[in-house]
Order: C-alpha cells, then structure tokens, then sequence
C-alpha cells in the first residue's frame, strides 16, 4: 500500500524548466514535498526520495497525511473514552 501511495503521489507531481536549464519538481497535494536537480530525471528521483522522508516523518509525528486517489495511510485512532 505504501509503494502505491508514493507511486500515486508521484503521478501529481510537477516539474519546471529554470531559467539556468536545472529542473525543479514539486507535488502539489503534497505541502513541502519539492526537488531540484540538474536533468529532468534526477529531479524526478530527487523528488521520490523528498517524498519518502516527508511521509516518513509524517506518520512517525502523528500528522495527517493527503489522501490521494483513494489511499489513506493515515492511522485510525480510537476514541478515547473517560
């Protein structure tokens, strides 16, 4: 499921030629998932591994992760009753 996220999330990614003929990735759904790199393909992978460490430090924070095409990673909490 998690391979499935990151591939989904991947596919909403988008890239920008820079004035300097670098690249720079980002996915939009994602808030601070962003890459740059010299080729269009090291950004794409730049941007893989951004994205990996983003959903990493996500779940271990407990914070709320997009859903994206259907996919929640986010855990399920039980209410917590007194």
């Amino acid at each position: 499921m998690l391979q499935e996220y990151l591939d989904n999330a991947m596919s909403k990614a988008v890239y920008e030629k820079l004035e300097d003929g670098s690249y720079s990735g980002k996915i939009p759904v994602c808030p601070g998932v962003i890459a740059f790199s010299e080729t269009l393909y090291e950004c794409q992978k730049e941007l893989y591994s951004v994205l990996e460490g983003w959903v990493i430090v996500k779940l271990r924070h407990g914070d709320q992760l997009p859903v994206i095409n259907g996919i929640d990673l986010n855990l399920k909490r039980e209410p917590v009753y007194a």
